[in-house]
């Protein structure tokens, strides 16, 4: 084959491949705009409406759902939240009864030697960080609130390694308050899915959702929409066919 031809052959198969893959982006675009048309179907009641649906068929399907991390106090639960970010909470979980014991509140952690903190809690990765974060938060609580921990968003927000995420979860969880609604990767996927909104960034959703709940049940709703997450509504392969909400959700036939 001449070096002409075999050039010409060659381009051709490039061709083919870049047409290959365009047609695949374009399907796969396709696909995400018919999902999100139908995520755009809700609107004003029929939103709200649906919102209710969602939430009182999860209530009945999750009675016992509840934050996943094991705590007896508000500095506990803000020690194994810091820890839980990019970690399962059952890795967590494994952690903290170690951690506590070494280090039971902010007074003996805001003192803790970095090397020993990050030994203890290194298999929920990013120790180094995460011991930073720890040490940063507990000397911040010793400094600010006389070792205890606060029940606002502002002062909680103000804590080295603590976001609103973090401090929904402590206001939720360990005080009782509904102030917001914690937005993990679960919480966003489903509601997406769920077509109770199609933001993709967590303080947006957790605005969007805001009005769509009670604020009596933005606690409970983290928790519920987390355990159908890890049971029925798999990131990769949903089990549409085993879901309670499947002949509601617009997401359940693509």
């Amino acid at each position: 084959m001449s070096a002409r031809k075999k050039a010409r052959t060659t381009a051709t198969t490039a061709t083919k491949a870049a047409k290959g893959k365009a047609a695949t982006a374009a399907k796969a675009t396709g696909t995400a705009m018919t999902a999100a048309a139908k995520v755009r179907r809700f609107r004003g009641t029929a939103l709200k409406i649906h919102a209710g649906v969602v939430l009182d068929r999860l209530l009945a399907e999750y009675p016992d759902a509840h934050c996943a991390l094991d705590f007896t106090n508000a500095f506990e639960l803000l020690c194994a939240t810091i820890l839980s970010a990019q970690c399962t909470d059952k890795r967590v979980n494994m952690v903290t009864p170690a951690l506590f014991a070494r280090f039971p509140d902010a007074a003996a952690l805001a003192t803790a030697k970095p090397e020993e903190l990050e030994e203890i809690i290194r298999s929920t990765g990013f120790f180094r960080s995460k011991a930073k974060s720890l040490i940063g938060m507990a000397t911040g609580l010793m400094e600010r609130h006389g070792g205890e921990v606060p029940a606002d968003m502002d002062a909680l927000t103000a804590l080295p390694g603590v976001g609103r995420k973090t401090a929904n979860v402590i206001l939720g969880n360990a005080f009782g308050r509904n102030d917001g609604i914690v937005v993990d990767t679960h919480v966003t996927r489903l509601s997406n899915r769920l077509g109770l909104t199609a933001e993709s960034d967590a303080v947006k959703i957790e605005q969007a959702l805001m009005p769509l709940i009670p604020r009596e049940r933005w606690t409970i709703l983290s928790h519920l929409l987390i355990e159908h997450g890890r049971r029925v509504c798999d990131a990769r392969k949903p089990r549409c066919a085993d879901c309670v909400l499947s002949d509601v959700c617009p997401s359940a036939q693509l």
